[in-house]
């Protein structure tokens, strides 16, 4: 499958549904099943497990489609595609003889670690026993209830190591999930909570562990990565602009979507830039280019809303719908630089 496939499905079974699937599960339950069935779950699943292995270029491409045509289902599947390149970089041979073969539709996993990002005393620990560890404490964030099989668990070990490990999505003994949390944005994806007493994670079930410094590092890999789903965000509200520009045939609402298409690209350039450049000197332009990403994005919204004037108050309302998508990529996998580089853009002269 190529990046080609992936993006005639955005825009044949996505783009057209986006209201439907940010108001109804069933929609997105719809929309996903047919991303199964097209077999586009894994596009960075290696080759000799049958994946397409598409570039970082085209995966990072990818992302700013999925997020254009539906930010919803791009923050629902982006989960399982996480799981998937996790699995195929970190895991076990047997691990992934075990999943990565069935990860294009067959087998869902979902992700649960970005507890791993708080500081102070962890909320999700594990303790070693006979045949594997004992996991207690709370998971905040799961999504996918409901479409996922299990999710990867990240819990801390005593030494400061994480046990990443895969979990039944559902309750189990020792496990209790939590109703579908009431957002403001992104409800249909099913995030829930999961508290969990004493729950035996057997070995087997273990994906791999990583050293204490390993959530550092893959949040420095993500300060930009992370960016291109605000990038596609952006461009969603740029396409409102200009489809009301061609409705209303003002030359000043034109002039602003060629404006904002302009600053997108050039943002966009930016981040692919500094994308595999991760040494501590450059954290402050990495930083400086995913807060670009976020305030154009909410520039570009904004600007959906105010295009479509009184309209955009409908919940039905695409410039309404992308006004709440861009709220949450302007928080997705936020780490105190990133919200003190965003800030600082926001609140300059």
């Amino acid at each position: 499958m190529s990046l080609d496939a992936a993006t005639a499905f955005l825009r044949e079974h996505v783009a057209p549904n986006a209201h439907a699937i940010d108001s109804s599960v069933e929609a997105m339950g719809v929309a996903f099943n047919e991303m199964r069935r097209q077999g586009l779950m894994a596009l960075k699943r290696p080759t000799q497990y049958g994946g397409p292995e598409i570039s970082e270029g085209e995966f990072r491409t990818y992302q700013e489609e999925v997020a254009r045509a539906s930010g919803s289902f791009a923050f629902l599947q982006t989960q399982h595609q996480s799981a998937v390149n996790m699995i195929a970089k970190q895991a076990s041979e047997e691990i992934k003889s075990e999943y990565l073969p069935l990860m294009h539709g067959p087998r869902t996993v979902g992700i649960g670690f970005s507890q791993l990002r708080r500081t102070g005393e962890p909320i999700c620990k594990a303790v070693e026993t006979d045949g594997g560890y004992l996991l207690n404490g709370e998971v905040p964030w799961i999504t996918g209830l409901g479409f996922f099989d299990e999710y990867l668990i990240g819990s801390v070990l005593p030494d400061g190591r994480a046990v990443f490990g895969f979990m039944p999505f559902g309750d189990a003994e020792g496990q209790t999930m939590s109703e579908p949390m009431r957002l403001a944005a992104m409800e249909t994806c099913q995030t829930v909570t999961a508290r969990l007493s004493d729950y035996f994670l057997d070995s087997r079930k273990v994906a791999f562990i990583n050293d204490k410094d390993w959530m550092r590092k893959n949040d420095a890999f993500n300060i930009v990565v992370q960016g291109h789903f605000a990038v596609g965000c952006a461009l969603a509200g740029a396409d409102i602009v200009q489809d009301v520009a061609r409705k209303k045939g003002f030359d000043f609402l034109q002039e602003t979507a060629t404006k904002l298409y302009a600053e997108i690209e050039e943002c966009r350039a930016g981040l692919i830039a500094h994308q595999r450049d991760f040494s501590e000197d450059t954290a402050p332009k990495r930083l400086e280019k995913r807060a670009w990403a976020i305030d154009v994005m909410m520039r570009s919204a904004h600007a959906g809303v105010v295009a479509s004037s009184g309209a955009a108050n409908y919940f039905s309302h695409p410039a309404q719908r992308v006004l709440r998508e861009a709220i949450v990529f302007s928080v997705s996998a936020q780490t105190v630089p990133i919200m003190e580089a965003t800030l600082s853009r926001l609140t300059r002269s």
